[in-house]
């Protein structure tokens, strides 16, 4: 190459790498003049107040969020973010939502955030927010802390989204008619990844499960997914190592997955401990799915379709983060409330429920179809979207699988196989 050819080359690179800086710079531009205008929108909100209402306030629904404050886990890597506000966007999200059809009718919602410390009893401050006359809930709790709630003074009086736990046991044995739940259970997750795999013929299954109860609810789950849908589980390992994976992996992983042939590695570790370090480790070249790997999810930051970009964006540049799960099942617990309180014009907990669990209660919530309340356990019927970390693959209910009703019960335990008994 002779040197008036080096220099024109020289000259495109620089103007390509100098128009990708533009073009990247203006996005960011773009980015933070859209945060400057929704601050400003929201600073005319806080100023006009009341006067944003069309009609007079007839109806006011105070809505209560309740966490515990957790200790700190260890994270796989220092690139996790260790959040402690789940939630909270997700209900002032939602609100506003509820609030573009409630400032026609004359409905307001007030949301108030209750943090348990973990020096303090949750039973006992959650008897104080009964007392002092707070009724319906959204609560950020584990599988036994709800279930403690349950023997609690005036517990039959209130209503409680759950946000957090998938346990199978709250939906069946353990299930109260005043307690609805937005997180897909085990069995729903393992059912919407179980059909895929069916999909793609990937029938035979080597499945490594971790040392804690949800890995074990996890599961025990798949295995029901397995027998259902006829998957043969060749293999089944429980991991209980507890060096550090980090220098470890690469000589251990292989010599734990060396065995049986199998499609498809399935995974049941709920806290991140060892799933990641799974990939690219196994004896056999195979692919990693359940907990790592393709994951089952009612929420993920790459969902796209459906209005779900716009979603994403509000919820970006409202909190300067991604959306969680807990997130989004709190901006639906809010809006499955505004929907029933704008239906009936009533906001009592026995006229909610009532409606939640009837046939007319649908709500549009970006994933294709209107998600709905089962009548028998109180969970949402929903697709699951199944995830690699950085993109989307596919959504179930899979093509083929119907129901007389909805084809959004062939996931999880549908009403002849439910335990629950309100």
């Amino acid at each position: 190459m002779n040197i008036k050819n080096f220099l024109l080359v020289c000259i495109f690179l620089s103007l390509t790498l100098t128009n990708k800086v533009d073009t990247r710079e203006l996005s960011i531009q773009q980015l933070e003049e859209r945060k400057k205008a929704d601050l400003e929108r929201a600073e005319k909100r806080k100023k006009r107040g009341k006067k944003v209402f069309s009609k007079e306030i007839t109806l006011t629904t105070k809505i209560t969020f309740v966490s515990m404050e957790r200790k700190t886990p260890p994270v796989l890597s220092n690139l996790d973010p260790i959040l402690t506000d789940e939630g909270f966007y997700g209900v002032k999200l939602a609100i506003e939502d509820n609030l573009t059809t409630g400032r026609f009718v004359g409905h307001d919602y007030e949301a108030s955030f209750h943090r348990i410390s973990l020096n303090e009893n949750i039973n006992q401050e959650f008897e104080k927010l009964i007392d002092k006359d707070h009724k319906i809930f959204i609560v950020d709790f584990t599988e036994d802390e709800i279930l403690s709630l349950k023997k609690l003074r005036g517990f039959d009086q209130v209503l409680i989204f759950n946000v957090r736990s998938k346990s199978d046991s709250l939906r069946n044995e353990k299930c109260a008619k005043n307690i609805y739940h937005i997180p897909p259970s085990y069995s729903m997750l393992s059912d919407a990844l179980t059909q895929y795999l069916v999909k793609k013929k990937w029938t035979k299954w080597f499945l490594v499960i971790g040392p804690d109860q949800n890995d074990k609810n996890y599961s025990n789950a798949l295995k029901e997914s397995a027998k259902k849908f006829n998957i043969k589980i060749k293999e089944e390992k429980v991991w209980d190592f507890t060096s550090d994976l980090r220098r470890t992996a690469g000589k251990e992983v292989p010599i734990f997955t060396k065995g049986s042939r199998y499609d498809v590695l399935v995974v049941a570790d709920e806290k991140g401990e060892f799933g990641e370090y799974l990939a690219y480790r196994t004896w056999d070249p195979r692919p990693i799915a359940g907990s790592q790997g393709l994951k089952p999810n009612s929420w993920h930051r790459t969902h796209e379709q459906w209005g779900a970009t716009q979603m994403q964006n509000r919820f970006r540049r409202e909190s300067g983060r991604w959306m969680t799960e807990v997130d989004y099942h709190a901006w639906t617990a809010v809006r499955s409330l505004g929907e029933a309180i704008t239906r009936t014009q009533k906001n009592s907990v026995t006229d909610i429920i009532k409606y939640l669990s009837g046939s007319s209660f649908g709500l549009g919530a970006y994933k294709g179809m209107k998600v709905s309340y089962r009548s028998w356990n109180g969970q949402m019927r929903q697709p699951i979207l199944l995830a690699a970390p950085r993109s989307m693959v596919s959504v179930s209910p899979q093509d083929g699988y119907i129901h007389p009703f909805s084809e959004l019960d062939t996931l999880g335990k549908d009403k002849p196989e439910s335990t629950c008994k309100f």
